[in-house]
């Protein structure tokens, strides 16, 4: 005999289920045209000038849907920043898994980084000055960011440690940190002695000091 009751539930928390989901799917599509609109309008105005308005006339949403989704303008560039990061180290795994050893690992990120340091995904412009994300990175707390990195190479420093290529009590969030500060700053300082822009010298030097502070 079949429970109307049990069926009318069923339905409506599959009816409910279903709302549920259309509307996750709706915040996070409304979440991205935010951040899209935040980047471009970023670029236009510079990041110290932008404000919360100027965001939901890009995206031709109201303010109230801006704030809905970051409380202030700090959470809103920390997204766009977060974003940006994840993007790059997508696009920048590949290249790192094609080598076999740690160190051409991290030297293959650098390379990546020095050859896509211009690219427009990754540069917002401020007024007057060409600075980068990874400039932003380095003069802002953003901690997360830079957690997202450190969890990056989590799995190829573990994949050393079983090959022998770094000691085997070494803490691997702390030596990841090393890592990702060594690649800012291969990214936005200067350097005397080697031409950053030669991926032969980049790849070498990296290889030399980098890596040999974690090894066995």
């Amino acid at each position: 005999m079949t429970n109307h009751a049990d069926l009318y539930s069923a339905r409506t928390s599959r009816s409910r289920r279903d709302a549920e989901a259309a509307a996750d799917t709706e915040g996070a599509s409304t979440r991205e045209r935010l951040l899209d609109a935040a980047e471009r309008t970023i670029r236009r105005l510079g990041i110290d000038r932008f404000g919360m308005g100027d965001v939901a006339d890009a995206a031709a949403l109201s303010r109230g849907s801006v704030y809905r989704y970051f409380p202030d303008r700090d959470a809103l560039i920390e997204a766009v920043l977060l974003r940006t990061a994840e993007r790059f180290v997508a696009r920048s795994e590949a290249a790192v898994r094609t080598r076999k050893t740690l160190a051409a690992q991290v030297a293959e990120a650098a390379v990546f980084i020095r050859a896509h340091l211009h690219d427009e995904v990754l540069t917002l412009q401020l007024p007057g000055k060409s600075d980068t994300l990874f400039a932003a990175l380095l003069t802002a707390n953003l901690g997360g960011v830079v957690a997202r990195w450190i969890d990056f190479w989590q799995p190829f420093l573990a994949e050393a440690a079983v090959r022998g290529e770094i000691r085997a009590r070494l803490d691997r969030r702390e030596a990841a940190e090393w890592i990702v500060r060594l690649m800012l700053s291969l990214a936005v300082m200067p350097s005397a002695v080697v031409d950053l822009d030669d991926a032969v010298a980049v790849r070498a030097y990296v290889a030399r000091y980098i890596v040999r502070g974690l090894a066995p």
